[in-house]
């Protein structure tokens, strides 16, 4: 065990861990940010992507001695000052979530999307957002994310 210095949404987290700690277990289990989820831990499904300096990864596939001094954004930091972050807002108005499960990873994928690309096609939003959704909402997410644009 090693202590290392994680940056996450802003604030500094001194943890002991090993450095090849899997990102997602260091932010679930010794930060306490629970919002991230274990969906496959091969880096298939995609509920666990947060943002690393940010953009869009696998926390489950990233060690956490790799982003040491790096900036780390969970679906905790994604809106700002207790406001929403628009794609929240249109989740909501879309009816997106069903379960729920793999919404953290959906939308962290879909911001940074939209900050690579603020006015993406639906064949833009089909090739980046290859998370897995079981209760098969691509549709409505889809449409929050063209919604999120225009806002």
């Amino acid at each position: 065990m090693t202590t290392l210095t994680l940056t996450v949404n802003g604030r500094g987290y001194d943890i002991d861990v090993a450095p090849d700690t899997p990102l997602l277990w260091a932010i679930r289990e010794n930060i306490g940010l629970t919002g991230t989820k274990y969906g496959c831990g091969i880096a298939q499904c995609g509920a666990c992507t947060v943002h690393v300096d940010g953009e869009a990864v696998r926390a489950c596939s990233v060690q956490v001695g790799d982003v040491v001094g790096k900036k780390i954004t969970t679906i905790e930091g994604l809106g700002r000052d207790g406001a929403l972050h628009r794609l929240q807002e249109a989740w909501i108005a879309h009816d997106v979530p069903q379960c729920g499960y793999c919404q953290s990873g959906l939308l962290m994928a879909a911001a940074a999307l939209l900050r690579e690309n603020p006015r993406p096609t639906d064949k833009d939003i089909d090739e980046a957002i290859t998370n897995i959704c079981r209760c098969g909402t691509f549709q409505q997410a889809r449409e929050a994310i063209h919604a999120a644009a225009k806002a």
